[in-house]
């Protein structure tokens, strides 16, 4: 993590805290039990504040607590449980034992039963929680007296312990109800630090300190989380000082170099942009035309030119400084390469230079999220470097609602990443199985290969084994592409210069009220 005064290289990327109060931010007026309160704007919101549909599933949520948490170097140690678990040599068996004394925010104790409701409820197929799979090594959880909760997996899972950072929810709230429907989803009750006070959707969000919380009351007593979607209005807003804090794009990053209230607080991610290529598009499912747009992008140039500095080439799923990286796959953009590819594969330069083969053009639709501009800027440098191979690329934007059916056979600019493990992020991007599952695997991308690998690096604990398997996958990645990966983003958040104890973690794609500066916020401290 990198602390300093504002420069130009900054990151766009959609923050999930933050918001609009009614009075001005810092006034000192704020609720709960601290001092102070924080106000950060944000580019979209939940859909839900339930962790039986998702919620806060990589931990740092503020209204839960999981059995274990990150630190500021991502190690994990104990939250909910007292302790790391206890694992049996054949690493099929997690004891956990809870930890002492610890109340949900409605006063009742928290007891192995909230643990077995809240891990049974996510794998019941009725819930709607599209990161099942994630916890597929599950066989059983149960209690163990009155402090001790038991996992049993179906095969040894490496990276188990790091699921647990999954929020608990309270059995004898949300058991009595429909977890796809009911009023748990909007009306939380949690171990956190935080307790949700008001939510008014589409405009925000307002939390204040729980004061009987395990860790300790925050000394941050109230935090709002506004809507904003608009950029350009969030910069003008955090200028203002209606806001505390935002993401912001680099130009617009760029403006508060000279203001020395503000310091940016910078975060290395697993957060990429790709584009999918579909399988079953027309164009999109001739690997030859996956395999030269490949060599015709020019990521060098979008991490310069579009991210001004801020991130890296993305060469596949995992960064290049990832201890999983297969070293050696780096490329660089190779035009020539990309045209010898379509000619062998038969596609001839046609009308307009845009190539053709058997009658049919070398045209696609790429799609990007309407008013994400790091997504259009990527796109359109994407088209760009497509025409020079012969390759057309019609970019046009459109709201999720459009692009998700129109995923089957249309290429969309997408983002993903997931940190702590390589199974975390590789399985649901590219396993076959969950094809077309939601956001799942968008590029229904089907590689037996890549299927192989991902099961074995699930199913053994033999990390020599699952290096061979991560590095496998990645170079068949190169070899049959289902996605163009463009960049990895750094992700960079501009805050007022007020409280002390600030850090970032390294992120993920989802980077909201669990990451940036703020993933700690139960832990800041006013500055004298």
């Amino acid at each position: 993590m990198t602390v300093r005064r504002i420069r130009t290289a900054a990151a766009t990327a959609a923050i999930l805290t933050g918001a609009a109060a009614c009075s001005a931010p810092g006034s000192g007026t704020a609720s709960g039990n601290g001092a102070g309160s924080v106000v950060i704007g944000v580019a979209s919101e939940p859909d839900t504040l339930s962790p039986l549909l998702g919620y806060g599933k990589d931990g740092n949520s503020k209204i839960f607590d999981g059995l274990l948490a990150r630190d500021a170097g991502m190690e994990l140690g104990p939250a909910l449980a007292k302790a790391l678990p206890e694992v049996t040599a054949d690493g099929l068996t997690y004891t956990f034992t809870l930890r002492e004394g610890v109340r949900f925010s409605d006063g009742e104790p928290l007891t192995p039963a909230d643990v077995v409701f809240t891990y049974d409820t996510i794998l019941d197929a009725k819930t709607n929680n599209a990161y099942r799979s994630e916890l597929d090594a599950i066989a059983d959880v149960r209690a163990d007296g009155g402090d001790k909760v038991v996992f049993t997996l179906k095969y040894p899972y490496a990276p188990f312990a790091g699921r647990t950072v999954l929020p608990i929810v309270p059995e004898h709230v949300a058991g009595g109800q429909d977890p796809n429907t009911g009023s748990f989803n909007t009306e939380p009750v949690g171990t956190g630090p935080y307790l949700l006070t008001s939510w008014s959707k589409g405009e925000k969000l307002t939390f204040k300190a729980n004061p009987g919380y395990w860790g300790g009351a925050p000394k941050v007593g109230k935090v709002t989380m506004a809507i904003v979607k608009d950029d350009d209005v969030r910069a003008t807003r955090l200028r203002s000082g209606d806001l505390d804090g935002a993401v912001l794009p680099p130009n617009l990053a760029a403006t508060f170099e000279d203001d020395r209230s503000k310091k940016t607080y910078d975060a290395t991610t697993y957060d990429f942009r790709a584009v999918t290529l579909p399988q079953a598009g027309a164009v999109t499912g001739d690997r030859a035309v996956r395999q030269a747009l490949d060599a015709a992008v020019d990521r060098q140039a979008m991490v310069d030119e579009i991210l001004d500095g801020a991130g890296r080439p993305a060469y596949g799923p995992l960064p290049v400084d990832d201890p999983w990286f297969a070293q050696g796959i780096q490329r660089g953009q190779d035009l020539a390469e990309a045209r010898r590819i379509l000619d062998r594969a038969g596609w001839r330069s046609g009308e307009g230079g845009v190539r053709a083969k058997d009658g049919r053009r070398a045209s696609f639709t790429l799609l990007y999220p309407s008013g994400d501009k790091v997504r259009q800027d990527h796109a359109l440098a994407y088209a760009s470097d497509a025409e020079k191979a012969g390759i057309e690329v019609k970019v046009e934007s459109a709201t999720w609602e459009v692009i998700e059916p129109r995923m089957k056979t249309d290429a969309v600019l997408a983002g993903s990443g997931s940190s702590g493990d390589p199974d975390y992020g590789l399985y649901t991007l590219l396993h076959s199985s969950l094809a077309g599952d939601g956001f799942n695997n968008m590029a229904r991308y089907d590689d037996p290969v890549v299927d192989e690998a991902l099961d074995t690096g699930r199913r053994t604990s033999d990390e020599a084994t699952r290096q061979a398997a991560y590095d496998a996958l990645q170079r068949e990645l190169v070899k049959n592409p289902g996605y163009t990966f463009l960049t990895h983003i750094d992700h960079v958040y501009v805050l007022a210069d007020r409280w002390q104890a600030l850090s970032t973690q390294v992120e993920p794609h989802e980077h909201g009220f669990s990451s940036g500066p703020w993933w700690n916020l139960q832990a800041w401290r006013p500055k004298k």
